[in-house]
């Protein structure tokens, strides 16, 4: 199949939409099929407000319009909300195209906790861009469960995976490292919650990983806890495997795909038993999931490692990516667009 996916969120970016949808691309086209991505690199940009390292699109829909009449896409997979998405949106609608969605991000709750707009009202906007969607494609049942109950329709599961290659055990020599060394990855923002984990009194050293606009004022208020910016997908390994447990205190993602990575580099998880984790880690085997995050990252301390790698397996790209393929609709109505060819041919013949 010819598939078009389009995105807000493309690299230099590092997210968990970024690398979701670049191993779902590499497995589409390992599966033969061809992927058009189009993403705001390819596009004029500017600044996202109150995220001015996130780059937006600016006016992308004749750009994005040509793309996809040159591509003539079987299926076409909207990924984000912003401008690029939008555009994408109103390109189907006027086209009468089929498309599918994603949830990636609780922007209610995100905008919410930033006092930006309130949760309702945000809801109502999504519940607009996503309506003509036939399929709204959410990575755990209790994020299917969350947008059911705010009234969204078509809601389907597609899981995450991770590359085990390249997350994996690695015997290092840390003793240098003051222990236990407890880590957090991920952006330094408001609605990760990251300030619940900086205050803890917890033994030993904090790392964070990472950048964002909460960076220099938490910087300057833990000066104890280790900011060492963002790293790159190939860094990352290394920095897991420095860490005896892995800390999660964010209460509005809708996986957290960094938690399957440090899984599966045997790092167990502390977090809260919010949705995102509570639908990613196993309690007592991979992580401990607590109202206290402090008793969940000291009670992480005494998990199998190697058990926690062996869990992290289960997820697998394949399996995921053949999910998402299970979801998409065709772009287009086949019966009619066959029996047009057929006439054509008729036709000229």
């Amino acid at each position: 199949m010819r598939i078009a996916i389009v995105s807000d969120a493309g690299e230099p970016q590092v997210n968990g939409v970024v690398n979701t949808l670049r191993a779902t691309q590499q497995c589409l086209r390992g599966k033969g099929h061809e992927v058009l991505m189009l993403a705001p690199r390819d596009f004029r940009t500017f600044a996202c407000p109150t995220y001015p390292e996130i780059r937006l699109a600016y006016k992308p829909y004749a750009k994005i319009a040509a793309a996809l009449d040159a591509f003539a896409p079987d299926c076409i997979h909207i990924a984000t909300e912003g401008p690029m998405g939008l555009a994408a949106r109103r390109y189907c609608l006027r086209h009468k195209l089929e498309f599918t969605t994603a949830y990636h991000t609780r922007f209610p709750e995100y905008l919410s906790a930033r006092k930006l707009l309130p949760k309702a009202l945000t809801y109502r906007l999504m519940r607009w861009f996503h309506g003509p969607s036939k399929a709204i494609m959410v990575p755990t049942p209790k994020m299917k469960a969350s947008l059911d109950e705010h009234g969204f329709r078509n809601v389907v599961l597609w899981s995450r995976g991770v590359d085990t290659a390249h997350f994996k055990p690695a015997p290092e020599d840390h003793a240098c490292i003051e222990r236990p060394l407890f880590l957090y990855v991920g952006r330094v923002a408001v609605e990760k919650n990251i300030e619940a984990f900086l205050k803890l009194e917890l033994p030993g050293a904090k790392w964070v990983i990472g950048d964002g606009p909460q960076r220099e004022e938490l910087e300057q208020r833990y000066p104890k806890v280790r900011f060492l910016g963002a790293k790159g997908h190939d860094e990352l390994p290394a920095y897991y495997n420095c860490a005896d447990v892995f800390v999660f205190p964010s209460r509005t993602d809708t996986f957290g795909l960094v938690l399957v990575e440090a899984m599966a580099c045997g790092v167990p998880v502390a977090a809260y038993p919010v949705e995102g984790p509570i639908d990613v880690v196993a309690n007592g085997i991979a992580g401990v999931l607590n109202e206290d995050l402090g008793s969940a990252c000291i009670d992480a301390l005494a998990l199998n490692r190697e058990a926690v790698r062996v869990y992290a397996t289960s997820f697998s790209w394949e399996a995921a990516t053949q999910q998402f393929l299970q979801h998409l609709h065709y772009a287009r109505d086949r019966v009619a667009e066959r029996l047009h060819e057929r006439s054509a041919l008729h036709e000229s013949s």
